[in-house]
């Protein structure tokens, strides 16, 4: 349905993610992935979504001036917001295994943004997903960490490995938002762009 709607136009997801790029297979969404170094820092006066809807703009600057009339560019980002605090991807195993830590035992904040640019037109949707974790011990922690090395992943985990099997106790909204991208904000906003242009 979407990909008909679509069939004039060239997706470019600028994104090196595999999983979202797995999302856009399995939304049947043509592609294009196109990835550009940005440095990913925001103002200290943003809090939750409006990190994410920065970032995600942000984003989008570095391709803007050169989008031709039939290309959307998505950009996007998650960030896991625990007690004030934003937390991106850890660095190290040690910085890993603190974030996990942090949340052993809480409930903490997935935010993900997700900009849709053209070369006239530029939008932003963003979701939140709740999710607990139960108390981790030191064991677990060190053993996710040291197996799956979660370094390309917000909050140091991945909901779909190995710690969400057994860690998550509680999601309050979109789990595919917590793999990475609200899926059904992309499906909407896509039909909406679609439909306008």
């Amino acid at each position: 349905m979407l990909k008909e709607l679509l069939k004039n136009k060239e997706i470019i997801l600028a994104s090196g993610s595999p999983r979202r790029h797995q999302f856009f297979k399995d939304l049947d969404i043509p592609f294009k992935a196109d990835v550009r170094p940005v440095k990913e820092v925001h103002p200290d006066y943003l809090q939750k979504e409006e990190i994410t809807d920065f970032l995600a703009q942000l984003k989008a600057e570095a391709f803007q001036k050169e989008l031709k009339k039939d290309q959307i560019l998505i950009t996007s980002d998650t960030i896991v917001y625990n007690e004030g605090n934003a937390m991106g991807k850890p660095e190290t195993a040690p910085e890993a295994k603190e974030m996990l830590r942090s949340l052993s035992s809480k409930t903490h904040s997935v935010f993900t943004s997700v900009c849709f640019t053209t070369h006239n037109h530029q939008s932003t949707v963003n979701c939140e997903t709740r999710v607990s974790f139960k108390e981790l011990t030191t064991g677990e922690i060190d053993y996710y960490v040291e197996n799956f090395k979660p370094f390309d992943k917000a909050g140091g985990y991945a909901i779909q490995e190995w710690i969400g099997l057994i860690g998550i106790t509680n999601l309050e909204g979109s789990y595919f938002n917590v793999v990475g991208l609200p899926t059904h904000l992309v499906y909407n906003e896509l039909i909406n762009l679609a439909s306008i242009q």
